[in-house]
């Protein structure tokens, strides 16, 4: 089965590049149009201070409010109900009106299908703030400033209530060549990341997941899922895993899985080929081992999983990228699920760009500097934080008795993550009341990566650059979720670094031990 499924794929590496989805994983309030009073009322008189002020900052000539296209994706509802959206929507616009003089026509695509729309509309002109991350496929921030597809926001930050809704250090982090095109979505802006296992198998196979240290010693527990008959053993969601799981070994400072074979050894401070080094054979044999045993399904190599497939009872153990409060993930997967820690956390180059929004360049002056009214009220007013994030109060959520989220909606469903600052935001009902203050603390607890701060310029070498990262769903890709049988590794290496080559991998490499030994 494993050679027959390595010549389809072989075969068909053109189409499954195109199908290549992003590295997910890794919760809104709102009242409906015709009692936006009531909920309006329940601002605080701060918030409408700073409405006031901005309000008069954003007003136009003819005080006609400036509409703002949004954009964002839907990783918790595959397909989002477009008509509960535009509840969604008219409750904003309704609660934001005597506050900014701003109204959005918001957009939800489903995760599977959000880079290649979100392109679309791009191209179209049709988005004015788009949201996007470092990790994310042909949309991702590496991709938007060569492409100049993102607007410099640098001279529109400063004394805004957007600007101030977080530390300056957050805008030095997120800058490209000094100046800044993204609003980072203020959460665990370090990287680490937990082995993830849910908690009934725990309690049935009566793991001690504390012995959990290496991939290594995930295999009886494995063994235990597998005989029971799970589809999943091991889930690793679609998503090429060296690039997580050897962050205490590397930098992978290019923040994209595809382009994983450059990276900085933290032991030596240097960029290397990291597909010619020991801990790469390593992993794709472990990989391909267990594949042969029936630990990893050959769904994970032809991406037939899906972001849902961990709301599921088809997998044991999987893979989650650490925050502050991890009970979040119960929320999301709808169980209950435990982690333990599986390497260390480190602040680098684009780990506060994990989640985003952008200005597109088409955008106008005028609408630029809605975009940013917008992002600010965003920012500082827990009841539009709350809309935005989790929907109509009373049909997508409610508040308990201690004025925390419970979500009642398959409609209308987003975590804070990807939607607005930890600092405002309403915990969950299964989240801590201090849930801001432990954010503050885990960012400010990790380590501080050799190579935090640069940033490759790909230009001298961008068809070379290219040509590399094409080549990843075919070689990478399919060795690092156990597409290539543990036998085959090292030949199966060998054939994607001649592939590499051919296509100028080792001027890249050239051009990033250069460019990194001058940034040193």
């Amino acid at each position: 089965m494993k050679k027959k499924l390595l010549s389809v794929l072989l075969a068909s590496a053109m189409t499954m590049a195109l199908l290549a989805g992003c590295g997910s994983t890794d919760a809104g309030t709102a009242a409906p149009a015709e009692t936006s009073s009531e909920t309006a009322a329940a601002t605080t008189t701060t918030d409408s201070a700073a409405g006031d002020a901005a309000a008069a900052d954003t007003t136009t000539a003819s005080g006609d409010a400036v509409t703002i296209n949004v954009y964002r994706c839907s990783f918790n509802v595959a397909n989002p109900d477009t008509d509960q959206v535009k509840k969604v929507q008219d409750a904003i616009n309704a609660y934001i009106a005597d506050k900014i003089n701003v109204q959005i026509n918001l957009t939800d695509v489903g995760s599977g299908e959000y880079t290649d729309k979100a392109n679309l509309a791009l191209a179209n002109n049709e988005i004015n703030l788009l949201w996007t991350a470092s990790w994310e496929g042909t949309i991702g921030t590496n991709d938007l400033v060569p492409q100049n597809a993102v607007k410099d926001i640098t001279d529109l930050l400063p004394g805004t209530d957007l600007y101030n809704s977080m530390d300056a250090g957050q805008w030095e982090a997120t800058k490209y060549d000094g100046k800044n095109y993204f609003i980072p979505v203020y959460k665990d802006n370090v990287e680490g990341y937990d082995f993830m296992f849910r908690q009934d198998l725990i309690d049935k196979h009566g793991w001690d997941i504390t012995t959990v240290k290496t991939l290594a010693d995930l295999e009886p527990m494995l063994a235990d899922a597998k005989a029971d008959g799970l589809k999943y053993p091991l889930l690793t969601q679609k998503t090429a895993m060296f690039y997580r799981w050897y962050i205490d070994k590397f930098d992978f400072f290019t923040a994209d899985s595809s382009t994983n074979f450059f990276a900085v050894d933290r032991a030596t401070n240097e960029v290397i080929d990291t597909i010619q080094t020991p801990e790469y054979a390593e992993f794709c044999k472990l990989m391909g081992d267990w594949a042969d045993k029936g630990y990893i399904s050959e769904d994970e190599v032809t991406k037939t999983t899906n972001d849902q497939t961990t709301q599921s009872q088809d997998w044991a153990i999987s893979w989650w990228t650490d925050i502050p409060v991890n009970d979040e993930a119960d929320a999301r997967y709808g169980q209950d699920v435990t982690m333990q820690p599986a390497t260390q956390r480190y602040a680098h180059s684009t780990s506060a760009l994990g989640s985003c929004y952008c200005v597109t360049a088409n955008s106008t002056d005028e609408e630029a500097k809605a975009c940013i009214d917008f992002m600010g009220l965003l920012y500082t007013d827990s009841t539009l934080a709350d809309i935005y994030t989790f929907g109509i109060e009373g049909e997508d959520f409610t508040y308990n008795a201690d004025h925390q989220v419970e979500q009642t909606s398959e409609k209308y469903n987003h975590s804070m993550w990807e939607s607005a600052s930890a600092t405002i935001v309403t915990p969950l009902a299964n989240e801590p009341a201090n849930k801001a203050e432990l954010y503050e603390a885990f960012n400010g607890g990790a380590n501080t990566s050799c190579a935090a701060g640069f940033r490759f310029d790909k230009s001298p070498v961008e068809a070379q650059y290219s040509a590399c990262s094409a080549l990843f769903e075919q070689y990478g890709f399919v060795l690092e979720n156990g597409g290539v049988p543990a036998a085959d590794v090292d030949a199966y290496i060998e054939q994607y670094q001649a592939a590499l080559d051919e296509a100028g991998y080792q001027d890249v490499l050239a051009e990033f031990q250069s460019q990194y030994d001058a940034w040193k």
